[in-house]
């Protein structure tokens, strides 16, 4: 089996469970926006804000990291504003050959300038109908809105999920800092999300270590790991090549619980020190549910086809491992079965067989 090129990988359908909305706006869009409502940004130009924005997030400062995300958020407080982010975010998904997306954001992240939550969401969802509809049914997007975990908003969230969920909404997520804000610190929200039969995912082991994963899984629900990358430290490799699994990391490969995995954004936060050193080769070995991820395109400067792009690099993958990762994911999408099946049998395995058929 050859490894594929660049553009094998980026004519190969994709799916995207883990990416922020406003992790991912154009550079010139910040510009427009910025001007509009007259905030002030580090640079002036499409290039030199792109540019700050990735040293930023590369700086090692979590301080630095974060204070990008206080520039995209400034700019996405208005309605049109919101839409025009969200509908760009379908036509860059497009161009990159993703054809399922669940786009993530915080929906009480964009009321400072008079917004109600659901102002939001509709703003939102207007921008991923009008970039679907352009796109001629080549992509199917869904919202994950998210609480942020060291806030006390999460249940109020939860509810607007379930009132969106037939309208957009795929399903619900906490974010923030993982140390010091553990998800059982939100017990309310997941146990109403239970009641309500809603899928959420929670971010874990990222920042912080097994704990976190294991509160995520046991105490409250999760269905999907957002990063889940700490897994690893639950796994011993023998000088003999031998793996042992500690009782965690069993019950999450046992269990099949998707690991939503972000290769470069987890080098810049330090939880991988380079691709080829990222704990989702051994995963993959391992066969645990792993899928591959943007987190934040802007911030990272990445695309779907770079994040695959730079997997093949490291390792060797083949197109058969993509399709993997790919069907992977759509497994465990929050979409119905029927729809998740449709979208397996009818464009991701005939379009991996079509290129594969090419070598």
């Amino acid at each position: 089996m050859s490894v594929p090129t660049r553009d094998d990988v980026r004519r190969a359908p994709k799916v995207l469970l883990h990416d922020h909305l406003d992790g991912g706006l154009r550079p010139q869009t910040i510009i427009d926006l910025a001007a509009d409502c007259a905030h002030e940004l580090p640079a002036s130009d499409a290039e030199s804000p792109a540019r700050w924005f990735v040293e930023s997030a590369d700086s090692g400062s979590l301080e630095r990291y974060l204070e990008t995300f206080d520039h995209t958020v400034a700019v996405m407080q208005t309605g049109p504003a919101i839409t025009r982010v969200a509908r760009e975010c379908v036509e860059d998904m497009v161009a990159d050959g993703v054809v399922y997306a669940e786009v993530r954001y915080a929906p009480e992240q964009h009321v400072e300038q008079g917004l109600t939550l659901d102002e939001v969401v509709a703003a939102v969802q207007e921008g991923f109908d009008r970039g679907t509809a352009a796109a001629g049914g080549r992509v199917v997007v869904r919202q994950l809105l998210t609480a942020m975990r060291h806030r006390a908003r999460s249940m109020e969230i939860a509810q607007l999920a379930i009132a969106r969920r037939d309208r957009g909404v795929a399903g619900f997520d906490i974010a923030g800092a993982e140390a010091g804000f553990p998800p059982t610190r939100h017990p309310d929200a997941f146990e109403y999300l239970q009641r309500e039969n809603a899928h959420f995912t929670i971010h874990a082991g990222e920042a912080f270590g097994l704990p976190s994963i294991w509160q995520a899984i046991q105490w409250c629900g999760a269905a999907r790991l957002g990063h889940g990358v700490r897994i690893v430290d639950d796994i011993t490799v023998n000088d003999d090549g031998s793996v042992e699994l500690g009782r965690l990391a069993a019950y999450v490969r046992d269990s099949r619980i998707p690991l939503e995995m972000c290769p470069r954004s987890n080098i810049q936060t330090g939880a991988a020190a380079s691709i080829a050193e990222h704990p989702i080769g051994l995963l993959t070995g391992l066969r645990f549910r792993v899928t591959v991820n943007t987190d934040n395109r802007l911030m990272s400067q990445t695309t779907m086809t770079d994040e695959m792009s730079g997997l093949v690099e490291a390792f060797g993958y083949t197109l058969e491992d993509l399709r993997w990762f790919t069907i992977n994911a759509m497994k465990s999408a929050f979409l119905p079965f029927d729809e998740r099946l449709a979208i397996i049998n009818d464009v991701i395995k005939p379009g991996y067989a079509a290129l594969i058929s090419e070598r």
